[in-house]
């Protein structure tokens, strides 16, 4: 599933980082790498953007860059 599909509360494990060149590259800045653990706990009235938490902190991204990250629920790191 991609990261746009996890529901508000669900904790996930990010499994591969798409996108190309620059987008790819701010992403995994922003430490959306493989095998961080990350949660939706917020999405905006209008469905965009959505709110995460990771790494200890909180970070808000467009549905649109969301898609290009695949996660796997539930799952351990």
């Amino acid at each position: 599933m991609t990261l746009d599909e996890l529901p508000i509360g669900k904790e996930a494990v990010i499994t591969q980082v798409g996108g190309e060149g620059v987008l790819r590259c701010r992403l995994l800045d922003m430490g959306l790498i493989p095998k961080t653990k990350i949660m939706v706990t917020k999405v905006a009235p209008m469905g965009d953007p959505i709110e995460l938490r990771l790494r200890g902190y909180t970070l808000t991204i467009r549905l649109e860059d969301a898609r290009s990250i695949q996660v796997t629920e539930g799952a351990k790191t």
